[in-house]
């Protein structure tokens, strides 16, 4: 016996078009939220940064690869993590459609963590994946865009992450039950793994200058997630008790 509510084809219709209605109004709200996230003021970028990349040094500019968009996504992947999150890997997992696209449309899409580049190269490998992903272990990109937090940051409880001090999850003390299994994961402990979070930037390249333009995360990033954009259109939607996804190799076939 069906566990929903169930109906005729007539009454799925009425239900469906009334659901179609809400439905462009959240399309129109989200074109009219888009274009007031393009008409946010820039900042210009004036911070010399030097990355390590799998073509040497690099700086934020060069990071662009000769377009004149850059969008990053903070790939929570500390230095002393041993693998990368769980959950910045199933939103990675949704690069690779995008990348080529993004690239002949002047946008250069990457991930940049702290972890060494041999890291994030060999972690890279594991998952199979090939987009470009930075190292700024040695420069202040992550700290200056409320990704990454000192240890005294931690103990003295003024991290401000999503625009708010404090009041994140990984700023809970015991932590919470996720945040200790995706420390373990990750090979590390909980207050280890919460000095790293999730987000993403977007620059821009004028006449020579970078400018930061908009900046998102936690919830901010569900968007980019496209496995949650598939699971939010599945009968039983996001249907979670708990963590249940893994990294793509680590799940038992099925």
């Amino acid at each position: 016996m069906a566990t929903h509510t169930t109906g005729t084809r007539e009454q799925w219709l009425a239900a469906r078009l009334d659901l179609l209605a809400a439905e462009k109004e959240l399309t129109r709200r989200a074109d009219a939220l888009a274009q007031q996230r393009q008409a946010l003021p820039w900042v210009r970028v004036d911070k010399a940064y030097s990355f390590e990349t799998g073509q040497g040094q690099a700086t934020l500019p060069e990071l662009f690869a000769g377009r004149s968009q850059l969008l990053v996504y903070h790939f929570m992947f500390g230095p002393d993590y041993a693998a990368g999150c769980p959950s910045c890997s199933a939103l990675a997992d949704g690069f690779a459609g995008s990348v080529a696209h993004l690239a002949n449309h002047d946008v250069t899409l990457m991930a940049v963590s702290r972890a060494p580049l041999a890291k994030l190269l060999a972690y890279r490998q594991r998952m199979g994946w090939t987009f470009a992903w930075a190292s700024s272990r040695d420069n202040e990109f992550n700290f200056d865009f409320n990704v990454s937090f000192t240890a005294e940051q931690q103990r003295e409880g003024i991290v401000e992450y999503n625009y708010v001090r404090g009041g994140h999850a990984m700023d809970v003390e015991p932590p919470s039950a996720p945040v200790a299994q995706f420390a373990a994961s990750c090979g590390t402990d909980a207050a280890t793994f919460a000095l790293d979070r999730p987000g993403m930037s977007a620059f821009v390249l004028e006449d020579g200058a970078v400018y930061h333009t908009y900046s998102t995360y936690a919830r901010g990033l569900d968007g980019l997630w496209s496995m949650y954009q598939w699971l939010d259109r599945a009968p039983r939607g996001r249907n979670e008790a708990g963590v249940w996804w893994k990294r793509h190799d680590e799940y038992v076939n099925r």
